[in-house]
């Protein structure tokens, strides 16, 4: 039986395809957006108007096929005369209250220069990127920092056996080969090699779906 081999994508087919995914993507004006790739490392330059635009930009350029890395420099350039910082945190404090997802009284926010700072701790990865996402989309902000923290509340090996077993049932993580090591810090590193950017993003979404997990270094590597 023949076996098919993948084609490496040269870097100004991945920097057309990139470009054309940007450009394709909704809620992103790519007009002023600039697209370089060097042995398949994307950088990403340029202006846009909102933080949303910035990050859907990113998305877009790690959805390739082929793509191993993008480095993101992109500036968001807003109309924002009429809003000052103290505007903003006033917001941020609005919108972290009224929000579900993360536990009261938990999250603060400060701002500065227009960038949101988001700093407290909670029990699981989900509420501090429900923080995030509470304040990513109020007028005005440029950029958010997520400095919250997780407390652990699981072992080493029950968080490990959790993280491999939802390896095991993802079906990104097909043809992949991922290794797990955990602290009792709730501290995870991922090995191993995967074939695109949606499976290895898929693998550390799955270890910080883990109870008790409070970092994750993901050292996958993608090998086309």
């Amino acid at each position: 039986m023949a076996m098919t081999q993948s084609v490496r994508r040269t870097d100004a087919e991945l920097k057309t395809a990139v470009t054309d995914e940007i450009a394709w993507t909704p809620g992103v004006n790519d007009t002023n957006i600039g697209v370089a790739v060097t042995d398949g490392a994307v950088t990403l330059s340029g202006e846009v108007a909102t933080y949303p635009e910035k990050q859907l930009a990113e998305d877009a350029a790690m959805r390739i096929r082929g793509v191993i890395a993008v480095a993101e420099e992109i500036t968001v350039r807003g109309t924002w005369q009429h809003i000052n910082d103290t505007d903003i945190a006033r917001q941020a404090g609005d919108a972290l209250a009224r929000s579900v997802r993360v536990p009261d009284g938990s999250v603060r926010a400060s701002v500065h220069d227009h960038t949101v700072t988001l700093s407290g701790q909670v029990p699981w990865h989900y509420q501090r990127e429900a923080a995030e996402y509470a304040v990513r989309y109020l007028n005005g902000v440029a950029m958010v920092n997520n400095t919250v923290t997780i407390h652990a509340t699981a072992s080493a090996d029950s968080i490990k056996s959790a993280i491999t077993a939802a390896l095991m049932r993802s079906a990104q993580a097909e043809g992949s080969h991922t290794t797990v090591t955990a602290d009792g810090a709730g501290a995870v590193i991922l090995d191993g090699t995967v074939h695109s950017w949606s499976e290895r993003r898929a693998a550390a979404d799955a270890a910080w779906s883990a109870p008790g997990v409070t970092d994750v270094t993901n050292r996958v590597r993608i090998q086309p």
